[in-house]
Parts: C-alpha cells; structure tokens; sequence
C-alpha cells in the first residue's frame, strides 16, 4: 500500500547561487532556501498550531566533524542560506533516536550526560540535518537535500514519517561524505541510505513511514576550453580550469530548477514521479520503489551566478515556475541594493553581511510567497489546476 500526501503537505525548497572566490579558485554556491511546510487537507493552513519559522546557513553537524579530505572534494563549495516553516510543530522523536530525561539521582548531574542531551542519535552518531514538520533538510559545503515526508503516516501506529526522511537524508549525507570518489553516486548513495534506514526503524525500533528525496551534489569537471593535451584534470590542483557541476538526484514529485540570471531563463528542470494523483513515488513502508530502480540522476554543467533551487511540492504546488524565478531575482536584486525590509536579527553591520546572510533573506522570502498561497482558501495554485485536470473540486492553496 503506498500512502498518498492528501492528509499532510510537506515541501522543501534550495536554491543556490554560484560564486568566484579568489585564489585558490573555489565557487561558492548560495543554498539559498529550504522550505518545508505541513498541509493538513482536514483543516485550513491558517491553523493556530503553526511553528515558528526557522532560519540559518548550513545544517547542525557533530561537534568533531571534519570536512572531506582536500584529495576527494571539489574546488567549489556551497555558501548557504535557509528557511524553514512548519504547519505544526513536528512529533519528537522516540527512543532510541532520542534519549529521554533521567529520573535517577544516581546519574551524573551534568548537562553533557547523553540523558540531557536534547540532539537525535542513531548508532552513536548525531543525526545528520533538520526536522520540519513531516520534512528532513540537510545543507552542507557541497551537498543539500530536502527530503517530503508522507504525514499521512500520522494516523497509523508506530507512524512516523519525520523520522523516515531525516534517518535517509542523515545516512545520504554520510555516504557522500564518506565516499573516497571525487563525484560519488548519488543514487547508490542513496539506495545504501534507505537499505540502513529499514534497518534502523526493524525490530526492536519498529515505525513506519515514507518520503520522496531530492539532492544537489557538487563537484567539478575539466572546462571544454581545456586543450586535449593538458593534463588529466585534478580537482585538488587548482591551475587547472575546471567548471562545477551538479548532480541532481531525484525521487518522487520535488523539483530541481536551475535558473540563470544573466538571461532570467530556467535552464534545467526535472520531471515529477507519480504512481497517480496526489500519490508520489516514495521511499519506505509497503512502497515498491527503491533508489537503484526509479530514482532518476541528472548531471549537468553549471556556471557562475546561475541559481539552483530544489523543491518539494510545498512551493510548487502553491507557486508557479514563472512566480518562482521572479521572486528568486526580485529578492536577490534588492538585497544587492540594499533594499530590504526585514530586521536585522542577526545584529550584524551591512559591511559584516556575507552572501549567506543574502540567500538566507532570499529563503525566507520565497517562504514568504508560498506561504500567502497555503493560507488563501480562494487563491489559483497549481495544485488547484493539477486537481481540475483530474476531475476534482479544489480551490486554494495547499
């Protein structure tokens, strides 16, 4: 049985801006939004148990994590900035992924004692990435995913599809991290995820749940103006001209958009996964797919300045593509020019701001637009002309 997203909507977006640092040549990439958001069909998104949104640069990591060695990384980089945003608040996690409080006067009373450490854990390693809702993110320096947990899971036993997307996206990120390739595969990376997922969530730790996957891999490749003679590229020697790429992996109905600002033109956009209507391909309980059979791998040739943005169906089932890239150039433009509204929460001076403080913004303000759509019961969405074409009555946002 495969569980359709009717009852609870969740959605993720990235885009990334892509940036010339000086020497030694490194690309940063401005992550510049992850967005998640909870639909419940059963009650209107201008439910009072909304969340706070949340915002910053890259995901949590352990307190002795140690970047990829120089020999295996690329040249580029991701610089981040994201935005989250939850319907209601997400279910805790149940032990053993989270320890509970210690009522025993035998321990010892300190607050680094694993019985007060409030941080998820799964075979001794902090859980990788942020739960939003049914939703899983994860930014680092050179891979980002967003991951669409199915909350209709919520009304099962042992239900739990926010565990289901972060423990994936989690042991995802390990494997790239820990892949000894200059560009690992993604999907293999990710079928190895899912396989140590079910492992995790079997006997004695039962729950059940499923979500759909996308991700941004960065690496690099020889530019085509390299000379046939050259030498073999090396990804660690930066004499070499090298350009960066992206290898998009996806599963199910997120969307991966590149758009390129010089010419405002969406260059590249992957194709949505569905069993049927409202009923995306996914990873988990009673689902027949898997990550070697129908996720799907793109890699393309990307440049300077062009954005990336990946997205669960919380932003485009609510905002069109057109409505997407304007809001992405929009915000990006006024905050070069210093035409922003919002506070200063950060309690920097405009010189201290860096290009994650602007994508951080840009996040939050593509947050912003999806998020006046879910809570307008009249609004045009696409979700709204997805569901006509079907035969179906809905009106509104999602």
């Amino acid at each position: 049985m495969l569980a359709p997203l009717s009852h609870l909507r969740n959605a993720a977006a990235v885009p990334l801006r892509v940036l010339k640092s000086p020497i030694p040549s490194r690309t940063r990439f401005a992550y510049v939004h992850i967005y998640a958001y909870n639909h419940a069909r059963t009650r209107r998104p201008y439910s009072k148990n909304s969340a706070p949104p949340q915002v910053g640069t890259t995901t949590p990591v352990p307190d002795d994590f140690s970047p990829p060695s120089s020999t295996t990384s690329s040249p580029f980089y991701f610089e981040a900035g994201y935005a989250l945003y939850a319907k209601r608040p997400s279910r805790p996690f149940p032990p053993p992924f989270l320890s509970l409080p210690s009522h025993s006067f035998s321990e010892p009373l300190s607050t680094h004692h694993r019985s007060r450490d409030r941080r998820t854990y799964v075979d001794g390693e902090m859980i990788r990435g942020v739960t939003n809702g049914d939703d899983a993110v994860l930014v680092s320096e050179r891979f980002i995913a967003a991951n669409d947990g199915v909350g209709a899971w919520g009304t099962r036993e042992r239900g739990h599809a926010a565990l289901w997307s972060r423990l994936i996206i989690h042991f995802w990120a390990l494997e790239i991290e820990r892949s000894e390739e200059a560009t690992p595969n993604p999907v293999s990376a990710l079928q190895t995820a899912y396989e140590r997922t079910k492992a995790a969530t079997s006997d004695p730790n039962e729950w059940f749940g499923t979500t759909t996957a996308c991700s941004a891999l960065l690496s690099s490749a020889p530019s085509p103006s390299a000379s046939p003679s050259d030498p073999p590229s090396d990804p660690s020697c930066p004499t070499q001209p090298l350009h960066p790429t992206l290898s998009i992996t996806q599963l199910g109905d997120s969307q991966v958009l590149v758009v390129r600002p010089r010419t405002k033109a969406v260059i590249f956009k992957t194709v949505e996964q569905w069993h049927w209507f409202d009923c995306p391909r996914q990873l988990g309980t009673n689902s027949p797919d898997t990550p070697t059979q129908n996720a799907v791998l793109d890699i393309i040739d990307i440049e300077e300045d062009d954005v990336v943005l990946a997205m669960t169906d919380g932003v485009v089932d609510n905002l069109w593509e057109h409505e997407i890239v304007t809001n992405v150039l929009d915000s990006m433009t006024r905050w070069a020019g210093g035409n922003t509204e919002s506070e200063n929460e950060s309690g920097k001076e405009p010189a201290e701001y860096t290009y994650a403080d602007g994508m951080r913004y840009v996040a939050q303000e593509l947050v912003n637009a999806a998020r006046v759509i879910a809570e307008d019961p009249f609004a045009e969405s696409p979700y709204m002309e997805k569901a006509i074409d079907e035969g179906l009555s809905i009106e509104g946002g999602m």
